[in-house]
């Protein structure tokens, strides 16, 4: 679903929330509570990630498509485009990009791709989506390996509008697929109300 939120009505529409359901709230509640434990973070956190790579299936292609049933019925039904790719022969990269502290700028420390990743549609997975500065360099660096920009869906469990913003107007044929808008930033680029730092919480015993 587009995001409906009264803070995000500007927000272009390549941009897709999960449905907010009550059921999605307490997953999101039970995430953002500090003393929840890291067991507990794991789990919820995790749950929300199957939900929105789901989701991001959902916004391939689709091409028709007729097959034939054990029946030996037809079916006309679709296929997306990729899906298999996506399933079946998933391939996994991994980017790290930090912010330089002397310049404030997202730079690059690792990435190792798949040698195939031109030939694939691309889940960019982050949990946190805030300045943009981040995601915007990872698309960068995915589409220096010849990832074409449509090609290329942007999935993360909590979003600011001027992330949003930021990073829809610099990709504007890329889809974004997240689980939740927050208010806003702080006077240190943290997302308010936010979760605090994922990676600490979700690696750190």
């Amino acid at each position: 679903m587009h995001a409906k939120a009264t803070a995000c009505d500007k927000l272009p529409p390549s941009v897709y929330t999960l449905p907010q359901t009550a059921q999605l709230e307490a997953l999101y509640t039970i995430i953002r509570d500090k003393n929840t434990s890291r067991g507990d973070f794991l789990f919820y956190s995790d749950r929300i990630i199957r939900l929105l790579v789901e989701e991001g299936l959902n916004h391939l292609p689709v091409i028709p498509k007729v097959v034939e049933t054990p029946t030996g019925s037809k079916y006309e039904g679709a296929m997306e485009a990729g899906l298999r790719e996506v399933c079946r022969s998933v391939r996994i990269g991994k980017i790290l990009i930090q912010r330089d502290e002397e310049t404030a700028q997202p730079k690059l420390f690792y990435s190792k791709l798949p040698q195939d990743i031109a030939q694939r549609y691309v889940l960019l997975l982050d949990p946190m989506l805030a300045t943009g500065g981040s995601a915007m360099k990872a698309v960068e660096v995915i589409m220096q390996h010849g990832v074409p920009e449509d090609r290329i869906i942007f999935i993360n469990l909590i979003s600011s509008p001027e992330g949003l913003a930021n990073f829809c107007s610099r990709f504007p044929s890329l889809k974004v697929i997240t689980g939740w808008i927050d208010k806003g930033l702080n006077d240190k680029a943290y997302i308010i109300p936010g979760l605090g730092d994922f990676g600490e919480r979700r690696y750190c015993v």
